[in-house]
């Protein structure tokens, strides 16, 4: 479905994306994390023809991405990272306006507009003017907004920054969902536990580079299956250590006589070895 080669994107002397390549089948949930300026953005960016490449190639659906081509953007939905919704709209009038750049027929957009209301539960807000809405809902409207076109990838740029938990874990609803719908979906984060519980296939980027990639549960084993949290008083830093069994974590925890937690593992803790590995090179 998507198709990366060998994609850069130079500001100047800087990559900030660095000869990537990457591959993602239809219908995969993937999740890009990364720190603060990794790529992530960026590569979102060029994947919906918002950036041009600098070099490379990126395919979706064995098109090549063209940033004057309208058939390419057809298959792309985005949800960008900051609200850019016409506030002084409507709700429905902001999927309508959607509809019509898309030259949608009018009876397939009425369908549509029904459909997605109902899919966000939205409809009862259908005619309220978007500056009144909660944080939760526009950003739901956002994601109805992108659907609009039916597109075949949807792309989200931090869809849920921003949100308190209740709203996030409203928008995640929407999110899984769409992942049982078998749309494809490329989702950028900072909520490393929003990746965990939605993505199928997660990478991991960093300087502009893919540094791995793998199932959320592979990688979470790449840790190893406990972790072993202590905090030294005297020096007020907690060291995490990580174990394939509790026996050992337990016998590691005498050892430091120190205030100590054991628990299961998690994508967080891949992420912070991986970017303390790349620290280290």
């Amino acid at each position: 479905m998507i198709q990366i080669e060998d994609l850069v994107k130079s500001y100047g002397d800087l990559n900030a994306v660095d000869h990537l390549n990457l591959a993602i089948d239809q219908g995969e949930f993937f999740g890009l994390l990364g720190p603060n300026g990794a790529g992530k953005t960026t590569l979102i960016r060029m994947m919906s023809a918002l950036t041009p490449v600098t070099s490379g190639n990126i395919f979706i659906d064995g098109v090549r991405m063209n940033r004057d081509e309208s058939e390419i953007k057809s298959k792309i939905g985005l949800v960008p990272q900051h609200i850019n919704l016409e506030l002084e709209l409507t709700v429905e009038e902001n999927l309508r306006l959607h509809g019509k750049l898309f030259k949608m027929e009018k009876e397939v957009m009425n369908k549509r507009i029904k459909e997605l209301l109902d899919f966000t539960d939205l409809y009862e807000k259908k005619n309220v003017i978007v500056k009144k809405l909660s944080g939760g809902m526009k950003r739901k409207l956002m994601i109805a907004r992108a659907l609009m076109h039916d597109p075949d990838v949807l792309l989200l740029d931090e869809p849920s920054v921003g949100l308190d938990a209740l709203s996030r874990r409203k928008v995640w609803d929407l999110l899984k969902a769409l992942k049982q719908n078998g749309l494809t979906v490329v989702l950028t984060t900072h909520y490393i536990e929003e990746a965990e519980k939605l993505c199928s296939l997660v990478g991991f980027i960093d300087k502009g580079k893919i540094v791995s990639i793998d199932s959320p549960e592979n990688l979470i084993k790449q840790s190893g299956e406990v972790a072993l949290e202590c905090f030294d008083e005297q020096n007020g830093t907690t060291e995490t250590y990580f174990f394939h069994q509790r026996q050992e974590a337990l016998e590691k925890a005498k050892s430091l006589k120190l205030n100590f937690n054991i628990r299961p593992t998690n994508l967080e803790d891949t992420f912070i070895m991986l970017a303390n590995r790349r620290v280290g090179e």
